[in-house]
């Protein structure tokens, strides 16, 4: 068969010079931050409107359910509710009827998880992770309705959670929703979806800047300025629109503490957080227990697991009305030291079971309030024990060191606490406190009390930023510099018998074609190779040259490029192996790399991690050393 032309080598298609390694920058940013960051500012003055609209739907259930009155002013369930012993119809207590108040509340966050969307079922912030993971962030409108809706429900029925978890999914999903009406990438709508996730909990606590700690702890997956400039406006643009609609925070402060860095101090924050890290890890252990159990009552439809996880609530209730509802009320009373023995024991005992039931049951409702009222009951607790630094000192280092370790985000438990509060003088012990907590729960725990939820449904993420070294490795590091390459003038009688076209694949897959000055002029794969051994005449095969072939300008890559950037040629192209050749107008080959080699980043990424040697040795002088018995008779000998 004689050949009728060149053959079209699919590594041989243009493709455009990189740049330099000294034109690569620190950030891989681009202008396109600017819309993205002026969507952000919609989306945060947008979420703070929402945010304010699921506390007044709170209210408004909560006076509905509880006093049987048409309004929105934030109210506690508690003082509508009599103690249990105190069956009392006059004025507004209900009694004991207020055991089925949550149960109501259950069965209508049932059938709206039931016949609306199961996706409103939970905390929200797991909810609002899988949608940026999983499904390009993109969440569906019926959720950004009835999530609040749902929430407000459960709330104001009487629910013990915080408003903050749906109040997050809720900013988040009108975030993606606003990005959808654009055309951007599933990246970009991952920001925007965290922008409003940001945007909501920075208008509903006035802590913007714990608000960005989270969405980065928490929710980005990433630290690059592309994501982090448009949630920090975000953040900023809702905590704005906060101070118009609600007025600025704190919202809850508290004097001022002249902490000691005393030894006893500093000793009483790191068993603060220790004790906080327990408590953290009990609570979430407690959560998927009872959800476990729901899970094993197989005659039972998870529509009604909210109902029964209502009568819990109600009997909690009864026991101790102060438990019920979102309980900012009883923060307030915690962190000004307005405590009692009965405070403390209703919180950590009656307030952790009806949370832990009703959230394992399925329903709507979020953890942020009801972790900080249980931290700060446990850190009045510790006030009886650890030197005194001012009323409810204590109560709020333990507050933030509960959130740290429960949600497995230090610096968020320590800047949120601050913010909440505007005590400076508290960040300090705070830090000592919440990295103790953090260190707890990462060293015995293996999820947070948010990414158990997604483990539990396959999908399990690590959180954890570390440098890839597809970055911190170059092409030259990894390349092959021992390969064979063919001289333009090679004729394809000559490969006939120098390659070897039997060994499985197992040898080098890809040939460059070199001029007489070893400038890559082409390539050729030995498939390309075997074709033309074996279609060829044999008297043709012998004139024919490889430089009459191969395509001229192959896809290369340069010593000094990052991997990452060959990783990324490689997908682009769907090609596996380029020549690496040095740059310039004359590119003389210096070797070749292959997928295979940019696993050797990995490898030795794992050495760093496992390898261990003593790099500087201590040598004592010899009339230092200690000789023993062995070198006593060694000596002996040789006298």
């Amino acid at each position: 068969m004689t050949h009728s032309g060149p053959r079209t080598n699919p590594l041989s298609t243009q493709h455009p010079t990189p740049a330099p390694a000294s034109h690569l920058r620190d950030f891989t940013t681009t202008w396109r931050v600017l819309p993205i960051s002026a969507l952000a500012i919609v989306i945060g003055v947008v979420a703070a409107y929402v945010a304010v609209i699921l506390l007044r739907l709170i209210g408004f259930f909560t006076n509905l359910f509880f006093y049987a009155r048409v309004s929105s002013s934030f109210s506690s369930p508690a003082g509508a509710v009599a103690p249990l012993g105190w069956i009392s119809f006059a004025g507004h207590h209900v009694g004991w009827l207020a055991l089925f108040v949550p149960v109501i509340g259950g069965i209508i966050v049932g059938l709206m998880a039931r016949f609306g969307s199961d996706k409103i079922r939970g905390h929200g912030i797991p909810e609002a992770i899988e949608a940026i993971l999983l499904r390009g962030a993109k969440v569906e409108p019926r959720v950004a309705i009835l999530k609040p809706v749902s929430a407000a429900i459960a709330i104001g029925s009487g629910g013990p959670f915080g408003a903050e978890g749906p109040i997050i999914m809720t900013g988040g999903a009108f975030g993606s929703l606003i990005a959808q009406f654009f055309h951007l990438s599933s990246a970009e709508r991952k920001i925007l979806l965290v922008a409003g996730a940001a945007a909501g909990m920075s208008a509903t606590f006035a802590a913007p800047f714990a608000a960005v700690l989270l969405a980065v702890e928490l929710l980005l997956f990433e630290w690059k300025p592309r994501s982090f400039i448009p949630v920090v406006l975000a953040s900023v643009a809702a905590e704005a629109a906060r101070i118009h609609l609600l007025g600025p925070g704190p919202i809850f402060p508290v004097p001022a503490h002249d902490v000691a860095y005393s030894p006893s101090v500093m000793f009483g924050c790191l068993l603060s957080g220790l004790l906080a890290g327990v408590l953290a890890g009990a609570l979430s252990n407690f959560v998927y227990g009872v959800e476990d159990g729901f899970a094993r009552l197989k005659n039972v439809h998870w529509m009604w697991w909210p109902a029964i996880g209502g009568l819990v609530v109600g009997i909690g209730g009864l026991i101790y009305p102060r438990a019920l509802g979102v309980g900012y009320d009883v923060i307030a009373d915690i962190l000004k030291g307005n405590i009692t023995l009965k405070l403390i024991l209703g919180v950590l005992l009656v307030k952790s079971v009806i949370w832990a039931v009703s959230l394992g049951s399925g329903t709507s409702g979020g953890v942020l309030a009801p972790l900080l009222m249980m931290g700060g009951s446990l850190g009045a607790l510790e006030a009886f024990f650890l030197p005194h630094q001012g009323l409810g000192f204590w109560s709020l280092i333990s507050m933030g060191a509960t959130l740290a370790g429960a949600l497995g985000s230090p610096l968020t438990g320590v800047i949120f606490s601050f913010e909440l509060t505007s005590d400076y003088h508290s960040i300090f012990p705070l830090l000592i406190a919440c990295m103790t907590a953090h260190a707890f729960t990462a060293l015995t725990l293996p999820r947070s009390i948010l990414t158990e939820k997604l483990s539990r449904r396959g999908h399990h993420l690590t959180r954890e930023y570390v440098v890839d070294p597809m970055e911190s490795l170059s092409v030259e590091d990894t390349m092959r510099t021992s390969i064979t390459a063919f001289p333009a003038t090679t004729t394809v009688g000559e490969l006939r018998h120098t390659v070897d076209y039997s060994d499985g694949g197992r040898g080098q897959r890809v040939y460059p074609v070199i001029d007489d000055h070893r400038f890559v002029v082409g390539v050729v794969t030995r498939g390309d190779l075997a074709a033309m051994v074996g279609d060829m005449d044999p008297a043709e095969a012998d004139h024919l040259t490889l430089a009459e072939l191969v395509t001229r300008d192959p896809i290369v890559a340069y010593p000094d490029e990052p991997l990452r950037i060959v990783v990324n040629r490689m997908a682009s192209t769907t090609l596996t192996r380029f020549p690496v050749v040095k740059r310039g107008t004359e590119p003389e080959l210096v070797g070749l790399i292959a997928i295979q080699d940019l696993l050797k980043a990995r490898e030795l990424t794992l050495e760093d991690e496992q390898r261990r040697e003593r790099v500087l040795k201590l040598r004592l002088p010899p009339s230092l050393r200690w000789r023993g018995p062995a070198d006593k008779n060694s000596e002996t000998i040789r006298k």
